[in-house]
């Protein structure tokens, strides 16, 4: 199928749009007026009771903390958590889990918080483990918009339970279906008012991954910056994506 060209005036990004949600990044262009600053209060009011929602970090790095310190706040509970992992009690999405405020927690790893550790056991909260690369291709394809990935991971193994093999070329692998959310939690080193993204270092991780495959994206930042300020090749996650910018420490 051909990609349709169509000019979208998102700060920074030309995207070329095809079927389905899938979107590819085919030049620069600066333009577009529209400020996604907002208020935490308003910029989590999207979060509800039930929603499945993902949050960027590894190891706490690169996690939305005021993002997070808000939730732990709030009476918002049964909560599906999609993360790489939950952090520590105290730092992290792990301070909501000690909240109990998910019913169920889709990670890679779960050991450096043992709160988790604790529930899962207790089963007091659904814990899934996927391997950390299959979590992040089935986030990525929910973000492209594919039907899922195929990877030999897990084969032989307690992972390939209930899901369906495919052979290709003689080889056996796994379907992963894509992984979506309700609401994504990022953080971003810097961002302007359009909404672009930059990540410094490894704060990059699962954030980048994550702002497309949810219905809403909310990200946190300590600078935010004016449309045209930050040089178009510096930018990890285009503006399109992002929904609420919420400004650190702005509680």
């Amino acid at each position: 199928m051909k990609c349709k060209k169509r000019k979208v005036e998102t700060g920074l990004a030309t995207l070329c749009i095809g079927g389905g949600q899938g979107i590819s990044m085919v030049g620069f262009t600066i333009g577009g007026n529209m400020n996604k600053i907002v208020s935490i209060d308003e910029a989590l009011s999207h979060v509800k009771d039930g929603d499945t929602i993902m949050v960027g970090g590894f190891m706490a790095n690169g996690s939305p903390e005021n993002l997070i310190d808000y939730l732990c706040s709030k009476n918002i509970k049964d909560l599906t958590l999609i993360c790489n992992d939950t952090g520590f009690i105290d730092k992290g999405v792990g301070k909501m889990v000690v909240n109990k405020q998910f019913k169920k927690i889709i990670a890679s790893h779960v050991g450096l918080n043992k709160e988790t550790g604790r529930q899962m056991n207790n089963n007091e909260t659904d814990v899934e483990l996927v391997p950390q690369g299959t979590l992040a291709e089935q986030i990525r394809a929910a973000g492209y918009g594919l039907g899922g990935i195929l990877t030999p991971t897990g084969i032989g193994t307690l992972v390939e339970e209930g899901k369906q093999k495919i052979v290709v070329d003689s080889k056996e692998y796994l379907l992963e279906k894509p992984i979506y959310a309700d609401v994504a939690l990022l953080f971003a080193s810097k961002v302007d008012k359009a909404g672009n993204l930059v990540y410094k270092g490894s704060m990059n991780n699962f954030n980048n991954l994550m702002a497309s495959a949810a219905k809403i994206t909310i990200v946190e930042s300590d600078e935010i910056v004016e449309i045209g300020d930050i040089d178009p090749n510096e930018v990890n996650t285009p503006g399109i994506f992002v929904n609420y910018i919420v400004e650190g420490g702005n509680l």
